[in-house]
């Protein structure tokens, strides 16, 4: 049965207007633009606030994962867009399995390029995509509504912690009903929307910015960067296999002829170029190291020393 739709979504703070913008279609076309700009500058001091909560679901993500679980990202509209944006992304960046990091949205993916606003109303249509899944206690499921309420996002959730799964939300309203039925909440409060209840603006915008938090988060403690230097990324066209050069110049200082004769001597693998310049082990040595270590390459040099 789908959960009951509140009509009243006036009290939601992203629902509210604006003060600040009664009056934007009378002002000036760079007026606009600034205070669009003086609005978004909220967004990054409402995520400050919930630091604490994206770190708690970080270190939760990574263990799941470690586990061989999968980060799954449920959402409607602007929201399910956002999180399958992220999910596309994590794979070539990472050079993660395409299963690792999912992501479904109400309507299937042709409501990717084509707003399917109504399928949102569905908890069922949450429920089913969790199953069809087969969601289970290694999993992470993150719910991402502006809102807090939407019914396909509590239905994916709700089916997730059935299954055993880590539950996490991510809204921008305080109080939600999705608050009480998740693990973890994150609830960056952005406040009105430059255009009231367009919640692709300030609330996407936040939305954003926690998911590149969680993802990014989640990788740097599976080992997926060595620094700051995205070690794992899959050199799949020419300029990835310039960035991968680059990072093995700026991981072992060496001049760019050599770094390239090391990642060709490595198969394009960049931990394991970095690893054979660091040591004086052969590349398959490097990869038994660096599995014998998770696949980190910090990990792996410091027990070479």
């Amino acid at each position: 049965m789908d959960m009951p739709i509140e009509r009243h979504l006036n009290v939601l703070d992203t629902e509210k207007v604006n003060p600040a913008t009664i009056e934007i279609d009378r002002i000036s076309h760079l007026e606009i633009a600034q205070v669009i700009n003086a609005e978004d500058e909220n967004v990054a001091q409402a995520i400050k606030q919930v630091l604490p909560h994206i770190a708690r679901a970080i270190e939760a993500i990574a263990a799941r994962l470690r586990r061989g679980g999968r980060l799954i990202y449920a959402g409607a509209g602007t929201s399910g867009r956002l999180g399958a944006l992220d999910a596309s992304e994590c794979p070539p960046t990472f050079n993660i399995p395409q299963e690792m990091v999912l992501a479904c949205i109400a309507g299937g993916p042709q409501a990717l390029g084509q707003a399917h606003e109504d399928l949102e109303d569905s908890t069922e249509a949450g429920q089913s995509d969790m199953e069809k899944l087969g969601v289970s206690e290694a999993d992470a499921v993150v719910g991402i509504t502006a809102s807090g309420r939407t019914p396909y996002v509590r239905g994916a959730t709700a089916y997730a912690k059935e299954r055993g799964a880590l539950t996490i939300g991510l809204a921008c309203n305080a109080n939600t009903p999705l608050e009480q039925e998740v693990e973890i909440i994150i609830a960056p409060l952005v406040g009105p929307e430059v255009i009231s209840g367009s919640t692709r603006l300030k609330a996407g915008t936040a939305q954003k910015m926690v998911l590149n938090m969680l993802s990014t988060g989640t990788m740097i403690l599976l080992g997926k960067t060595f620094g700051n230097l995205m070690v794992d990324v899959q050199a799949t066209n020419y300029k990835l296999q310039q960035r991968a050069l680059s990072i093995v110049r700026q991981a072992t200082g060496l001049e760019e002829d050599a770094a390239r004769t090391l990642l060709e001597t490595s198969g394009g693998e960049v931990k394991t170029a970095i690893l054979l310049a660091r040591t004086t082990i052969q590349p398959e040595q490097a990869r038994e190291r660096l599995a014998a270590h998770d696949y980190v390459l910090r990990a792996a040099l410091e027990a070479a020393q």
